[in-house]
Formats: structure tokens, sequence, C-alpha cells
């Protein structure tokens, strides 16, 4: 991933040693000031943290924080998926799993609010694929569940309103991509 800026802020460069190493969430307060107006990558103490007026990427990797973490439990067919949707939109493995990191400690609610603005401001082909994505990784382990479901739905139906059927042309594409052949799946597990 190139960032996009290659500048510091101002209050970084002068003393960077005192951004670095102040309390965490003052460090957030001033970046998410910024994060209004501009991108950063920035790259300290070897880690990532990628902060954005939620662009594509931003969106997809949160939503997908969101998906695999709906239902409790994260399973290692959800993870694959995650490495195959991360390779064929581009996005970089190092950035990804930093991002995902970063997330843990970030409210849900507030995460799910923030990504659906940020949806909002996409085309509506970016907002399908998305969509799409989400439910090819719900359906990893053969069924949605029904947390998952209830996520996805909010998504593209209450906020949204995309029609289910280009939702559904765009997952057969990207199982084609992931798993050589087309096919889509809306089962809902709805109890143990």
């Amino acid at each position: 991933m190139k960032p996009l800026v290659h500048e510091w802020p101002d209050f970084v460069k002068v003393n960077p040693a005192a951004y670095f190493f102040s309390p965490r969430e003052e460090r957030l307060i001033k970046l998410s000031f910024l994060a209004r107006k501009r991108s950063y990558l920035f790259i300290s103490l070897g880690h990532y943290f990628y902060f954005s007026a939620m662009n594509y990427k931003s969106i997809m990797t949160s939503l997908y924080y969101l998906l695999i973490y709906a239902d409790g439990k994260v399973n290692e067919r959800e993870l694959f998926l995650g490495k195959k949707m991360m390779a064929a939109e581009g996005f970089e493995e190092n950035g990804f799993e930093a991002i995902l990191e970063s997330l843990k400690s970030k409210d849900k609610s507030a995460l799910l609010l923030e990504c659906i603005g940020g949806l909002k401001k996409l085309e509506v082909k970016l907002q399908i694929r998305c969509i799409a994505w989400l439910c090819v990784i719900a359906n990893a382990d053969g069924f949605m569940d029904k947390q998952e479901w209830i996520l996805i739905y909010r998504i593209y139906n209450t906020e949204l309103k995309l029609s289910l059927d280009e939702i559904l042309t765009i997952q057969k594409e990207l199982n084609m991509i992931i798993h050589g052949r087309s096919f889509h799946s809306l089962g809902v597990k709805v109890a143990d």
C-alpha cells in the first residue's frame, strides 16, 4: 500500500517523541481531526497505523472484522477467505493485519456506523462488492450464522437499499475468483 500523503503532520514533525510516546487516546484525537481532511499512513516502531476518512479498503477491512466477530467465534475458513479477499482486492498483507489488530480496541457499534457512513459515500458498484464479499466470507463454513445475516441484512437492505440480485451476481463472480466456480449461497443457520 503506498501512502496517500508523504509528509508527517506538523505536530509529529515538531516533536515526534512527544507524539509517539503520548497516551494513545491523545494520539487518536489528534489523528481523528486530521482524518477528516486527509489520509495518512504512519509507520512507527514497525507497525502500520492507517487513519482515513474511510476509503474502500478501510471500509472493507472494517466490515470484514465486524463480520468475523459477529457470531462471537472466528473460524479458520473465514480467516482463509479474508486472505483471499485481501489478495483479490490488492490489499497489502501487513497493512491489512495491522488494521485488523487496531480494530480490536474500537467500539463495534461506532465502527459499524462509521462503515455505513463510508459505504454511503462509495459508488453503488463498490457498495455491492463490499456486501458480496461479506456474503462470501459469511458462507465460508457452508452457512451464514444468524448474527452474520443480521449484520449483512442491516447494511445492504436497511441502510443502503441495495438490490439482492445485484449482490448475488457479484457474489458468483467472487466465488469464481476464489473457488474457480460460480455459485451463491444465502443459507442461514438459525439454531445449533
